[in-house]
This record gives C-alpha cells, structure tokens and sequence, in this order.
C-alpha cells in the first residue's frame, strides 16, 4: 500500500510522516519531485497545519483534502 491514500467521501488524502531521533523528517508521503522530505513537511505545516496528528513511535499524519495536495503540487517548482 502506498504511503497515501483516499479516505471517505470527502477525499482526504493521509500522508504519512516518520521523525529521525534528532526531530527531522526521514519519510513522509506525497512527495513531489525534487522536494526534500523536511521541505514538504514545512510546506504542509505552513498550509494545512491545522490537519497534523502526532502519533507514537516518532510518527504522525496529515489529513489533506485531495483539492488542497494538488493545489501544493502544482505550486512546487519541478
């Protein structure tokens, strides 16, 4: 299964994030090209904030609706 995926009528995407130990980002879904994991997690923080969820085991989630990650993907400089 992939790293995203649709959930409910609404068309929330769920990206899924992982920390390294020292608090960076080592994984996270969705990504465009050419962005850098800790990039697309302080562009999401930036635009949708709002929908993060820290979860245990240095994880957590965003909660996007799929309109939204289109709108961040075509405004990433390719």
């Amino acid at each position: 299964m992939s790293e995203s995926e649709m959930t409910g009528p609404e068309s929330e995407v769920t990206i899924h994030v992982r920390f390294s130990p020292d608090g960076t980002v080592s994984e996270i879904g969705a990504r465009p090209a050419g962005a850098t994991p800790q990039e697309w997690f302080s562009t999401l923080s930036a635009n949708c904030g709002g929908s993060f969820r820290a979860m245990s085991g240095g994880r957590g989630i965003f909660r996007v609706a799929a309109e939204k990650l289109g709108d961040l993907h075509a405004t990433w400089p390719q």
